[in-house]
């Protein structure tokens, strides 16, 4: 008995090995190192694939990565779902962050450019080699170069253009150093654009700034029953290092706060000349234009609509219309967090998904949100993110209400579904 339980061992160990060779990632597996609520399974899809940052899944089950960096020259994943396994083909020869499904197009794009695909009836993707530019030439300078995107039903397209700069200074992360007023990044970043999903070969003359003052923006989502785009901002680095006289170690690791914002067109967060101040929960002039941990700002910033403790990254933002999970997921926000490099001599943190409830298109309580899938980074406060195993980046849902999380550290896919009592 024991030599033939032995012979189907190695079987199944030659049958894996084929299809790990043929592209063909493995049945998935469940991962008892992430912690999720009670009857939620977490599962291991595929692996290794890449720098997996957003991700979208087609009606037929299919799931589009996009990759930050090239794979074999490729930067797009498509994992084809065939029963309980993928099978992987690349395609893409640009990198960048953003990817999302609309009606029959696959929309992704590279750190200057946006490009669209068409679906045939069995949602395969026609012509792979050659997309549709419909944006192109938009600011990217080498810091917060992430175009992420949505497309929502009425065909527009909106783009985030991070600021490509830490606080907008004369000398960036330079300590002492004034603002520029008016900032000049804001004329082309720091922002959201606004563009038509019909049209071919736009720039910034053919699309509306929607939103502006935000530093940098990786994860956002259209909420259809806001009717409304949501964003999520990574708040700026290093007032300790910068401005130890008006701010300690401890209060640099916890403030600015990354917030969430429901914006509008017209929307102004308020980035460089202000920041949310996680603590107090106020808007603070920003040290670069004569702050000092104490003033309030008394320009124009808007509210946001919760803020989260300082430097964890919100990368991925999901607005969840499924029927699969309990009720009190339906239209609610989870918000992907990459994990921080910036909170010494506080731990680093960050590493994991959070669910933000809604009711009435708004946020149950102002501080209501909860940890959902924890455990990613596989180490216990982290000193370096590079400590970390796995860093959530993006998220997606599929027509069944399952839940998708990308992995850019170890080119992870994570399948959450729900099982019913």
């Amino acid at each position: 008995m024991q030599i033939i339980n032995l012979i189907i061992v190695m079987k199944s160990h030659v049958i894996l090995l084929i299809l790990v060779f043929m592209g063909i990632s493995s049945f998935a597996q469940q991962n008892k190192k992430i912690l999720v609520p009670k009857n939620f399974l977490i599962e291991i899809i595929a692996d290794n694939i890449g720098s997996a940052r957003h991700l979208t899944v087609a009606p037929n089950g299919d799931i589009y990565v996009k990759l930050n960096d090239l794979k074999d020259g490729k930067g797009i994943v498509k994992l084809q779902k065939n029963g309980a396994t993928y099978t992987q083909y690349y395609f893409g020869n640009y990198e960048g962050t953003g990817i999302c499904i609309q009606g029959n197009y696959l929309y992704a794009s590279s750190n200057e450019a946006v490009y669209k695909y068409q679906f045939d009836k069995q949602w395969n993707i026609m012509n792979p080699n050659h997309p549709d530019t419909i944006i192109e030439k938009l600011v990217s300078e080498g810091q917060h170069e992430s175009k992420s995107l949505v497309v929502n039903n009425q065909n527009e397209v909106y783009v985030n253009i991070g600021a490509y700069s830490n606080a907008c200074q004369e000398q960036d992360r330079t300590p002492q150093s004034k603002g520029f007023f008016p900032c000049p990044i804001l004329e082309k970043a720091g922002g959201i654009w606004k563009f038509s999903s019909q049209a071919l070969h736009q720039s910034y003359p053919e699309g509306d700034r929607w939103a502006t003052g935000l530093r940098n923006v990786v994860g956002l989502d259209w909420n259809y029953q806001t009717n409304s785009l949501f964003v999520t901002q990574h708040g700026m680095d290093q007032l300790a290092d910068n401005y130890p006289q008006y701010y300690s170690k401890i209060k640099s690791a916890n403030t600015p706060a990354e917030c969430l914002y429901d914006t509008k067109l017209g929307t102004n967060a308020g980035w460089p000349y202000s920041y949310y101040d996680y603590e107090l929960k106020k808007i603070m002039l920003a040290p670069a234009y004569g702050g000092d941990g104490i003033k309030e700002y008394q320009g124009v910033a808007q509210e946001p609509v919760m803020a989260f403790p300082a430097h964890l990254a919100p990368n991925g933002l999901l607005f969840y219309t499924g029927n699969l999970f309990p009720e009190k997921y339906k239209n609610g926000a989870f918000i992907a967090f990459h994990g921080s490099w910036n909170r010494s001599p506080e731990p680093q943190a960050g590493f994991f998904v959070v669910f933000v409830p809604f009711k009435d298109s708004k946020p149950t309580l102002k501080d209501s949100w909860e940890i959902f899938a924890d455990g990613f980074a596989e180490v216990k406060n982290p000193k370096s993110p590079n400590l970390a195993k796995h860093r959530p980046c993006g998220l997606a849902q599929d027509i069944e209400g399952n839940l998708y999380i990308s992995d850019d550290k170890m080119g992870t896919i994570y399948k959450v579904s729900y099982r019913h009592p």
